[in-house]
């Protein structure tokens, strides 16, 4: 049977049974039926009534030029649908999230939904999952911070370097770029890298530098930063220098060529230039402050 005859026939759902089953046999059956099926799915704004295929093919005949159908705004009504579904999946998600971020400088105190605190040292990110605290207790951090753990189920700080887990005691945190330290000041702390899992207990200090692993001793029963002090035992000299530009939000440039030499001491964060020469008189270098916002360390004596 002709194909145009059945096709004709076909939508104006006037088939016999014979001539159905020869539609059933085109080709492009399935194509023509798809697009009936589909068809509920598009609302078309001037119409009330559906034509005919005679007023189909009229319609066609007569128009110039002969305008091709457009499959592409279909598509991107679908694209922009699975669009607005994943964003407003997201939304909700990461505002199940609570954010909490520190800048140069300065310092904040944060409670958790169980009582336990958190002390944020400068330019230092957390986030944590308030509505699901009950059942995980999980902090991510990027930074340092001093944790005091109300007791309870275990307690998860999460690093790019390590997992620190505890059930209920106050320890201190420090991921920096290649530089990760925990000192446990009270009650037992486990700490988990890639290659190492390790308790600390009370007073004991874990370090990884540049991919050295070392232990010692704590010699303060809290962070000396928390009492605005930086105190450093035996670390490379850039930390020094990176955390002082933390803490007074200035950039210092280092001619020193002292980068890894290890320091011990510390310095304030409310004057800069007693910080400045606790730094740098330990190490007989000079400083000189350029701006408001930066400083030059030299080497040689003052």
């Amino acid at each position: 049977m002709d194909k145009e005859y059945l096709i004709k026939k076909w939508l104006n759902s006037d088939l016999n049974d014979a001539e159905r089953m020869a539609f059933e046999a085109l080709d492009d059956y399935r194509l023509h039926s798809d697009i009936i099926e589909n068809a509920h799915y598009f609302k078309a704004s001037h119409f009330s009534k559906a034509l005919t295929f005679d007023a189909i093919e009229d319609r066609l005949t007569r128009a110039t030029p002969i305008k091709k159908v457009n499959w592409i705004k279909p598509l991107l009504r679908i694209a922009s649908v699975l669009v607005i579904g994943l964003g407003t999946y997201f939304f909700f998600f990461s505002n199940s999230l609570t954010h909490l971020e520190t800048l140069a400088s300065q310092k904040t105190t944060t409670e958790l939904p169980d009582g336990s605190s958190i002390t944020l040292n400068a330019l230092t990110t957390i986030s944590y999952n308030k509505s699901k605290w009950n059942a995980n207790r999980e902090v991510q951090l990027n930074g340092e911070a001093y944790f005091k753990v109300a007791k309870g189920k275990v307690f998860d700080v999460v690093t790019d370097d390590g997992v620190v887990s505890v059930l209920g005691t106050q320890f201190n945190v420090k991921q920096r770029a290649n530089y990760f330290e925990v000192m446990c000041y009270e009650g037992i702390v486990r700490v988990v890298t890639n290659d190492t899992i390790k308790k600390l207990l009370a007073g004991d200090t874990f370090r990884i530098n540049n991919d050295i692993l070392s232990f010692s001793n704590i010699a303060h029963n809290h962070p000396q930063w928390t009492q605005n002090i930086s105190s450093f035992k035996s670390v490379p000299f850039e930390q020094v220098i990176d955390e002082l530009e933390r803490q007074y939000g200035i950039q210092i440039i280092d001619e020193s060529k002292k980068s890894n030499r290890l320091f011990t001491g510390g310095f304030v964060q409310d004057d800069l230039e007693n910080a400045l020469n606790s730094i740098s008189e330990p190490l007989k270098l000079t400083y000189k402050i350029e701006s408001s916002n930066q400083v030059r360390i030299l080497g040689g004596e003052k």
